[in-house]
């Protein structure tokens, strides 16, 4: 098994769709990738604020619309480690919609 935050799966990278429209603001979701566009897997990142420099760079896959409350207590290590923390928090229970509800 893959270690958490490690990312890394037998499906495909998924192509980068990038909008000009969508922004990386307070709650999107966006897929996490290496300096390849097209290298999208498993990791995924939730903005706790807006990131301008973000906007036409990663794919947005969706938006928090409950318990950005919750998100808001994720443990968060130093920036200039890229966030990690040797404890990590997980999540436990997460509902996908498609229509935002």
């Amino acid at each position: 098994p893959q270690a958490v935050g490690t990312g890394g799966s037998d499906l495909p990278d998924l192509p980068a769709e990038f909008s000009q429209s969508e922004q990386f603001t307070r709650g999107v979701v966006g897929m996490a990738r290496s300096q390849d566009p097209n290298s999208a897997n498993s990791q995924f990142f939730i903005m706790f604020a807006p990131a301008p420099n973000l906007d036409g760079q990663y794919t947005i896959v969706g938006k928090v619309v409950g318990g950005m409350d919750f998100v808001d207590k994720i443990k968060k290590g130093d920036e200039a480690d890229n966030g990690t923390v040797g404890d990590p928090d997980r999540m436990i229970k997460v509902r996908i919609a498609a229509d935002g509800k």
